[in-house]
């Protein structure tokens, strides 16, 4: 049975005016995204790889261009709707983390519930759950300043999984980490991919690149390579 299309984006144009000036961040960009891949996104600085990550987590809407996600045109969507649409189809991990200071783990990890109606009982056993695939369960009464920087990222993947969404996308994820950290993280991502998650990672590592089964780099605003990986790096 052929792979479902989980992302499908056609000759996306982004244009910011900046003062006078027009900045083309991406001039045509065109990527399928299927589910059950493990991408990198990788460029240059001003390559346009920040511009589609947003774009691709429903941050941002394009100039021109579709964005069709999980069957969903999201290309003109308002911002209430994009909220809508992020928090059921994407879980994002960021290179800050970007955790509640005065939240414990727990509560972190069932932020997302709470925006989509659960109660709190169902919150909660589902934040466990999040909490023990990585391998976190002994520390869910700690605040993120109780926690170091490689427990605070599995917390931030414990949050992206809780909703069960349809891509993981995930910002520099190691960018804050030393190297025996980095390549804990990237054995959870594994783990996470080989059970049937779509991810996609946005770094400038090439280390962190060589984890995903498909490498796609931006240059220019355009896509200057788009190739399988045939020798994935493999952490442990």
């Amino acid at each position: 049975m052929a792979a479902k299309r989980i992302i499908e984006i056609s000759n996306i144009r982004k244009i910011y005016q900046v003062g006078t000036q027009e900045v083309r961040a991406l001039n045509g960009v065109s990527l399928d995204i299927y589910q059950n891949e493990y991408v990198a996104i990788m460029g240059p600085s001003g390559s346009g790889k920040s511009t589609l990550m947003n774009l691709l987590g429903c941050l941002d809407t394009p100039t021109d261009g579709s964005y069709v996600l999980n069957g969903t045109d999201v290309s003109q969507m308002e911002d209430n709707e994009l909220a809508e649409i992020r928090n059921k189809e994407i879980g994002f991990v960021f290179q800050s983390f970007n955790l509640l200071p005065r939240y414990n783990a727990l509560d972190n990890v069932a932020l997302p519930l709470i925006y989509a109606g659960l109660p709190r009982a169902q919150r909660e056993e589902k934040a466990r759950v999040a909490l023990e695939s990585v391998d976190l369960i002994n520390r869910m009464e700690h605040k993120p300043n109780e926690l170091s920087g490689g427990q605070k990222q599995r917390v931030a993947l414990a949050r992206a999984l809780v909703n069960t969404p349809s891509i993981i996308l995930a910002d520099e994820p190691t960018g804050n980490l030393d190297t025996k950290t980095s390549i804990d993280i990237m054995t959870l991502f594994e783990a996470v991919f080989a059970q049937g998650n779509t991810i996609i990672v946005v770094t400038h590592e090439e280390d962190i690149a060589r984890h995903a089964r498909r490498i796609v780099r931006l240059r220019d605003g355009l896509i200057e390579s788009d190739e399988i990986n045939p020798n994935p790096a493999m952490a442990s």
